[in-house]
C-alpha cells in the first residue's frame, strides 16, 4: 500500500495521520502501509517525534493518549504521565523548598516507553522491533551527540523482545520491563537511568521506575449538539473543555457568526469559568475526590451559565461550588505558555482512531540524557506545594498537566481526533476547532487555519508557587489573531477585554475527521509546522 509525502493536509480512504515533524509522520505512515493499525502507527509516530521534535517531547517525557478500539467499540484513556518520587523524604524536600526550575528534581518518572508498549500490548498488532525501526533509522544518522546512546537503549529493548519466548504481548512486556528495572535478569537501562538521576542530584530511583504503570481509564465525556466529546480525566486539564461545551450549548453559537464579537466573547467567557473550576478542583483522581459528575451536571451548568454577561468581560477568577450547587464559591480573585509539546492523531481503515499529545518541556543540558540518552522534562512543576490543594505534590502522584488529546464520537462512532500543543492554550484551541466543525461545518484543512483567539485569564499551569493567586496570569486578557476584523477587536475592547492582536499562530493544532463514508481528512496548521499524510 502506497503512502503520500507529508504536507500539511491529506485525504485518504485507507488511513491518515497528522503530527509534528514530517519524518515522524513518515514513520507512522510506513507502519500503516505495512498493515499496522492506528495503535501501531501512533506508537511509531510518538517514538519518532521524540527525535524529530526533541525539545517539545522526549522519551523521558509524557504522552496522554485516547484510543477508539473498533473491536470493542469503546474509547479508553491511557495515562502516559509519570509520577512524583515515592520517597516521602523527597516530598518533604519539595514542600520545604519548592519544585525547582532547570533542575532534574522537576522531572517525573519517564512514561513514554511504558505508554507506547502498553498501547501495543492492548491495541496493537506489531512487535516493538517493527514499530521502533523508523526511530532507530533517525537515531543512526547521529545528528545529536545523545543519539547513539538512546539508540543503544532502544536496541536493548529490541534485544529483550527477541530473547523472550511466548506471545507477542509477553515479548513486549519483557522489553518494557528491561527499561523500567522490572526484569529478573537484565536491568541495565534502569541502572543507567538511576545513575543519571543520582549524578544530577535528583530524587528518582529504580523503585520509582519499577512502580510505574500506564493505567487504562474511562474518559470523561460530555455531549454537545449530538456529539460526544471524550477527554482524559483530571490528571489533565481536559475535562474543562467538557465544562465549557456544556455552558456554550445554551447559546446560539452558529447564529452569532464565526469569529464575530459575540462569538469570541461568549467562548472566552465560557473558558474563563471552566478554567476557574480547573484551577480550583482538578488533580490526580487517584489521590483527590474531584466532583466531576457535579461539575458536568445540568443543574450546575444552569447555575453557571448566567454568569456570562454578553456586554461585559469578566475580570475575576470565579470558581463555583458544584458540591453545594452554588454558582460561585466565594468572591472573585484577580491579578493584573511555556511551550514544549507536539501532536499526533491517527486513523486506520479498520476503524481504530488515536489522539495523543507527546511532551516533555525538555531541559537543555550538555551532555544530554546520561548513558541512556533519555533527556528529562519539567512536569513536576505542574504540581504545587499548597497544603490541601488537590494538585499539591504527594509521593507517587501525577501532576495535573495541560496535555489534552480529544476524541469525538457521533452515534457511537469516532468522527474527530484533535491534538494541540500550547500549554494552557491547548483546550482553548481545541474548543475553537470543535466549534469550527460542529457549528460551522469546517473540514480540518479549513478549521486548523481559521484565525484563533485565547485568554490568559487563569492560573499558570507551570508555576508551582504555593500562593495560587500569585500564579494568575492576566485578568481579562484576550489574544486575537490579527486576521480577525479590526472592528471585532474594537467591539471586544469596548466590552472590557484586554485585546492584543497577534500575527503569529495561537497554539499548534492537528485535526482528523472521518466522513460517514469512511474518507479521512487530516490536517495540521502549516503556520505552526504541522504535517499530515495519508495512504494512497
Amino acid at each position: 500500500m502506497s503512502a503520500t509525502q507529508p504536507g500539511w493536509k491529506a485525504t485518504s480512504k485507507t488511513g491518515a495521520l497528522a503530527a509534528g515533524g514530517a519524518r515522524a509522520v513518515d514513520a507512522g505512515l510506513s507502519i500503516l502501509a505495512q498493515d499496522g493499525n492506528a495503535a501501531d502507527a501512533a506508537a511509531a509516530t510518538i517514538f519518532a517525534l521524540n527525535i524529530t521534535d526533541h525539545g517539545d517531547c522526549s522519551i523521558g517525557g509524557e504522552v496522554p493518549l485516547l484510543i477508539y478500539d473498533a473491536k470493542s467499540g469503546q474509547v479508553k484513556s491511557l495515562s502516559g504521565q509519570g509520577r512524583a518520587p515515592l520517597s516521602q523524604a523527597a516530598i518533604d524536600w519539595y514542600m520545604a523548598n519548592g519544585i525547582p526550575a532547570g533542575d532534574i528534581k522537576m522531572a517525573p518518572v519517564p512514561s513514554v516507553v511504558d505508554l507506547c508498549i502498553t498501547t501495543l500490548i492492548h491495541y496493537g498488532t506489531m512487535s516493538f522491533a517493527q514499530i521502533i525501526a523508523p526511530t532507530l533509522a533517525l537515531l543512526d544518522e547521529g545528528r545529536e551527540e545523545w543519539h547513539p546512546r538512546l539508540a543503544l537503549t532502544l536496541r536493548r529493548l529490541v534485544e529483550e523482545e527477541g530473547l523472550t519466548s511466548g506471545s507477542r504481548e509477553e515479548k513486549l512486556q519483557a522489553a518494557c520491563d528491561r527499561f523500567y528495572g522490572r526484569h529478573p535478569l537484565r536491568n541495565d537501562v534502569a541502572e543507567d537511568l538511576e545513575a543519571f538521576y543520582i549524578e544530577r542530584g535528583g530524587f528518582l530511583r529504580r523503585a520509582d521506575l519499577a512502580a510505574h504503570r500506564t493505567t487504562i481509564e474511562e474518559p470523561v465525556r460530555a455531549d454537545y449538539r449530538g456529539y460526544t466529546v471524550c477527554k482524559c480525566d483530571t490528571w489533565t486539564q481536559g475535562p474543562y473543555l467538557c465544562q465549557a461545551l456544556r455552558l456554550l450549548e445554551g447559546f446560539e453559537i452558529k447564529a452569532m457568526g464565526q469569529n464575530s464579537a459575540d462569538y469570541i466573547h461568549v467562548v472566552a467567557e465560557a473558558i474563563k469559568l471552566a478554567m476557574a473550576d480547573r484551577d480550583e478542583y482538578y488533580g490526580d483522581p487517584a489521590f483527590v475526590d474531584v466532583p466531576m459528575k457535579e461539575l458536568l451536571s445540568e443543574a450546575y451548568t444552569q447555575l453557571r451559565r448566567p454568569l456570562i454577561d454578553m456586554a461585559q468581560a469578566s475580570q475575576e477568577a470565579r470558581p463555583g461550588d458544584p458540591r453545594n450547587l452554588k454558582a460561585l464559591k466565594g468572591p472573585g480573585v484577580f491579578r493584573p505558555g511555556p511551550g514544549g509539546t507536539t501532536t499526533c492523531v491517527v486513523a486506520d481503515r479498520w476503524g481504530n482512531v488515536v489522539a495523543a499529545t507527546p511532551s516533555a518541556n525538555v531541559h537543555r543540558e550538555t551532555p544530554m540524557g546520561g548513558r541512556a540518552g533519555v533527556s528529562f522534562g519539567n512536569r513536576l512543576r505542574s504540581l504545587n506545594t499548597t497544603p490541601g490543594h488537590p494538585n499539591c505534590i504527594q509521593a507517587g502522584k501525577r501532576p495535573r498537566i495541560t496535555l489534552t488529546p480529544t476524541l469525538v464520537l457521533k452515534e457511537g462512532k469516532p468522527v474527530l481526533a484533535i491534538s494541540v500543543a500550547g500549554g494552557d492554550l491547548q483546550d482553548q484551541a481545541t474548543l475553537e476547532l470543535l466549534l469550527n466543525h460542529i457549528d460551522f461545518g469546517q473540514l480540518p484543512e479549513t478549521a486548523v487555519r481559521t484565525p484563533r483567539f485565547a485568554t490568559h485569564h487563569h492560573q499558570d499551569s507551570f508555576d508551582p508557587n504555593p500562593n495560587r493567586q500569585q500564579t494568575f496570569l492576566k485578568a481579562g486578557s484576550l489574544a486575537i489573531n490579527d486576521r480577525i476584523d479590526p472592528k471585532v477587536r474594537e467591539d471586544l475592547a469596548g466590552r472590557g477585554h484586554q485585546v492584543e492582536a497577534r500575527a503569529a499562530h495561537i497554539a499548534t493544532p492537528v485535526m482528523l475527521y472521518i466522513e460517514p463514508a469512511g474518507i479521512f481528512h487530516a490536517a495540521g496548521d502549516p503556520e505552526a509546522g504541522r504535517h499530515a499524510a495519508g495512504l494512497g
